[in-house]
Formats: structure tokens, sequence, C-alpha cells
């Protein structure tokens, strides 16, 4: 196996407004390897399923309720607006660079080998930490289902020495189901995608009309901070914006899979903005429907078990509980997705020999059409991960806005450079779709979009990071959970930045190909 360094990758391809048939990744220096079998409804599937609303929404919920109350629902429209300009930039970046990886090729091409490299490396770190969060919700649901999936002590909150032990155990076993998947052929990875992701759109939607159904009370109550704590009206806002926050990422899931999906410069762009717009819709219903039907507001309730004591207490068990398997099922997905995203980017990296152990990496299975490794990699780190939830329950907390800041922070990788570009007339403008139809473009309306992108992604990014001890350390004593997020940042820029300087003295040898493997080596194309 050939590839391609970092140097060597041009920041505009010289075709890179035109496609050839199906998406080739010849004009960017790759042959195709990973199966193109995925349609429209598939790549949306991907994005959909990596937000997961029922998953995000069900885990975050009391979170926000907690330190906002009832009117931290209004940081959802905002964050969703924010989010909005960021999927735009990222689906003119679709159109134009079709590539797995999605962040690290698109801020490689756009600022320089070294940016973009942080960037995905910032990324995929990020995601293996969200894989490890996702995992984590199986305790909001499964319990409150059937009180044997408490394998753990008796109390399930979360935030319980027992809830948090349980939750690493049921979110270790969920990684090897989603790990086996992994290293399944992309058509059954895609199956299970679809399935899941339809159940999870039927379930969203018999939730937000349950729920509405069940009202106690009107949306007036949405403009007051009742049942949450008194930190005022802008400290609700900001801390209440983590739920919306959490939810509203991986929608660029679409851009991972273009390697993988029929006529990816048109298909990844609509599915990125639709993938985004309809998680973002059903998420804000779902938490208005469960402040209006909640029994109380204010007996404490709300603020520890979320929405599956609205579930169990406002619809019965039965119908409560019947709904909860479909988050069980969405969390499961989600896990899925999310892991298959992260191993698309290690792989994306080691095929230009980025990462260690890249001749593994970047291996194709030729009979399956998916890189195997890089699913135990992420498996086995997520899994490692979720082995902090034994340490202290904050650790549950911890974990999740460590991976929402990473995320924001590529984000803003991408974003930043992208803004430089359009300044600086490098973007390109023109070019046409798989189908003869222009590529989707932003117009004149691009710089506004991008600078407003990027300033909502950074602001966001701080709010996420700020060290808030009623927040990451309510208890007291463990200042290392105050600072996770910050020290877990540092520390990743900073292996990052050992490695880099490693590199450069003992370079990646250039992987060449196994007689006799049944693996297909990933070769690019010179340029």
């Amino acid at each position: 196996m050939t590839t391609t360094a970092p140097s060597d990758v041009r920041p505009d391809p010289p075709r890179s407004a035109q496609s050839a048939p199906d998406g080739t990744l010849a004009e960017f220096g790759y042959r195709q390897e990973l199966h193109r079998s995925l349609g429209r409804y598939a790549s949306f599937a991907a994005g959909f399923s990596f937000i997961s609303v029922l998953t995000t929404v069900f885990q975050f919920f009391a979170i926000g309720y907690a330190f906002g109350g009832a009117v931290f629902f209004w940081a959802w429209p905002v964050v969703l607006v924010g989010q909005f300009l960021v999927a735009a930039c990222f689906a003119e970046l679709a159109a134009r660079y079709p590539i797995s990886g999605a962040i690290y090729q698109w801020s490689t091409r756009l600022s320089n080998a070294v940016f973009g490299w942080f960037a995905g490396w910032i990324m995929v770190i990020g995601q293996i930490v969200v894989v490890a969060a996702a995992a984590l919700a199986l305790q909001m649901v499964l319990p409150a289902i059937w009180s044997g999936f408490q394998l753990i002590g008796t109390d399930p909150a979360p935030t319980s020495a027992d809830g948090a032990a349980n939750a690493a155990v049921l979110g270790v076993l969920l990684l090897a189901l989603t790990t086996l998947v992994n290293t399944l052929d992309n058509k059954v990875l895609s199956a299970v995608n679809r399935i899941g992701v339809t159940a999870e759109i039927i379930g969203a939607i018999l939730i937000v009309v349950l729920l509405l159904t069940h009202s106690e009370r009107s949306p007036g109550i949405t403009f007051h901070t009742t049942g949450g704590a008194e930190s005022g009206l802008l400290g609700a806002l900001l801390v209440g914006s983590f739920t919306a926050a959490y939810v509203m990422i991986g929608f660029d899931s679409a851009g991972e899979m273009s390697e993988e999906t029929h006529h990816p410069r048109r298909t990844a762009p609509r599915t990125i903005l639709t993938a985004l717009g309809a998680a973002g819709l059903l998420g804000g219903l779902i938490v208005l429907g469960g402040l209006l039907a909640a029994p109380s507001l204010t007996d404490g309730r709300l603020a520890v078990d979320g929405l599956s004591y609205v579930l169990t207490s406002s619809l019965g068990d039965g119908v409560g509980r019947l709904l909860l398997a479909d988050v069980a099922l969405a969390i499961a997905v989600a896990a899925l997705a999310i892991q298959t995203s992260a191993c698309r980017m290690l792989f994306s990296m080691a095929r230009d020999g980025q990462l260690p152990f890249s001749r593994r990496l970047a291996r194709v299975n030729a009979r399956t059409g998916m890189p195997h490794a890089p699913a135990l990699v992420v498996g086995v780190l997520a899994a490692a991960l979720l082995l902090l939830n034994f340490a202290s329950p904050e650790a549950f907390l911890a974990i999740g806005t460590t991976c929402i800041v990473m995320l924001y922070l590529a984000y803003a990788m991408v974003t930043g450079p992208l803004l430089i570009a359009r300044l600086r007339g490098r973007l390109p403008r023109t070019g046409t779709d798989e189908t003869g139809a222009p590529l989707f473009s932003l117009g004149r309306w691009g710089v506004p979009v991008n600078a407003l992108a990027l300033l909502y992604g950074l602001f966001m990014t701080v709010n996420l990071a700020w060290p808030r001890a009623e927040v990451y350390d309510p208890a007291g004593g463990h200042w290392y959970f105050q600072w996770f997020t910050l020290i877990f940042l540092t520390v990743t820029i900073a292996a990052g930045a050992a490695y880099r300087v490693w590199r450069t003295r003992r370079p990646e040898p250039v992987p060449v190909p196994e007689p006799g493997s049944a693996e297909t080596p990933t070769t690019a194309v010179p340029a």
C-alpha cells in the first residue's frame, strides 16, 4: 500500500468542483476501496443516528432542567440556529470534497497539513469519547424498563455510585455489540442504521404526540426557571444549552460516509441539513412536551430521572416502557453510528500515513469493504473510558461534556479556515454534481453565514468548557472533575504534538501489500 502524505494533499485539487461518475476519488489521490452502496436515506440515517435525538435528549434533559428549570427550553432554538449555520458551511464542503474523514480532509485542504492533522486528531479523540458517553445513556432507560437491568446495586440514578457503575457495565456490553457490527459488511451496517433510524423517528413522533396530549400546563411555563437552580436567567440558559449542544452534533457523519455513498456531491449536502433539521425539530418538541406533561416541576424527580420519569408517570408503565424500549434501540444505533464515524476518521488519517500503526488502520477488507482495525481500536478505547464511571458518578457529566467541547473545537477548525478561504477567494464556487446540477453553495451569503458559524462555535466551546464547580463538581472535593474538560483537551493536544515531533524524527514506514492477504490495502493514486 502507498499513502499520500498530508503535504501532498493540495488545498484545491484541479477538478475539485467537478465530479467524475459516482464520486470517484482519483482526483483527490485515492483509490476507491470502501464499498459504495449507500443511498440517500442511508446517508440521512448516518447523520440522524449520530445525532440520535432520543438518545441525547433522554440522557441530558435532567441536567438542563436541574440548572435552568423550564426556561432551559429556549436554549434549544438558539443552538439549533447556530448549528444550522455550521451545517450549511459543511454542506458546501461535502459537495466539493466527498472524502471519508471529513473534518480532517476539509481542514487540511483549507489550511495546511499540520493544522488539518490537529483538527482530525481532536475530532477522532472527541468521537471516541462521544461513543463512550452515548453508551452510558442506556442507564437512563434500561433500569426504568425493568429493574433487572440494574446489575450493580439498587440505585439506578446515573449520578449515584450504583448507577454510574451499572452504566459502565451496560455501556461495555453495548460497545462489544457495535464493534462486532462495525466489522461486518457495510450493507449490514446500513440496514441496521436504516431500521434503527426509522424506529427512532416513529418513536419520537409518538412521544411528542402523547406528551402534548397529556399536558398538565401551558407553554408559558417555559418562561420561568421553575424547578431549576437559582442561577438567574442568563446562567440558566448557558448551562441549559448543554442539552441542546450535546444533541445537535454529528450531522457531519453524512460527509464521513461520502466514499460509501452514491452521488455523494449531491446527496451528502442535503442529508447533512435534513438530518440536523429533523433532529432539531423533533428534539425541541420532545423537550417542550416533557415540560408540559411532567406530573410535577418541583418534586425534584425531573432534575434526576428526566424524561424517563415523565413517560412512565404520565403515560402509564405499559406505554411508557414500550417507548423507552424504542429509546434503548435508538441509543444502540447511535453508538453504532458514532463508532462508524470515528472508524472512518481513523481510516482516512491512517491512509495518509498520519497515525501510529497506519499500516493496519488503513487496511480495508476486500470482502466486506470495511476497515476492521479502526473498529476494534475505537471500541476498546471507548470501553476503557467507561471505567472512569467507577471512580466517581461525576465522571458521567465530565465525559459527556468533554466530547461536546472537542467536537465544537474541531468544527471551528474547519469553519475558521473556510472563512479565510472565502475572504481570499479560494473556495470553488462553480461546478456541478453527479446529475449535472450546480453544487450546493451559499453564494453571497457565504461570508456572513460562515462568520456567524465560527463565532457561535467559539462561544459555545468556551461556554461548555468553562469550569463551573456547581456543574462539574457539585459534591466538592474533586477539583479534577471541575477542570476535567480542559485537562483532557490539553493532554490530547500535548499527546498529538509529541507524536508529531516523534514522527518527524522517525517517519511512519510506507506500508506495502502483503502477498495473499484477504485485506486490500488502500492505495493512493499518484497526483
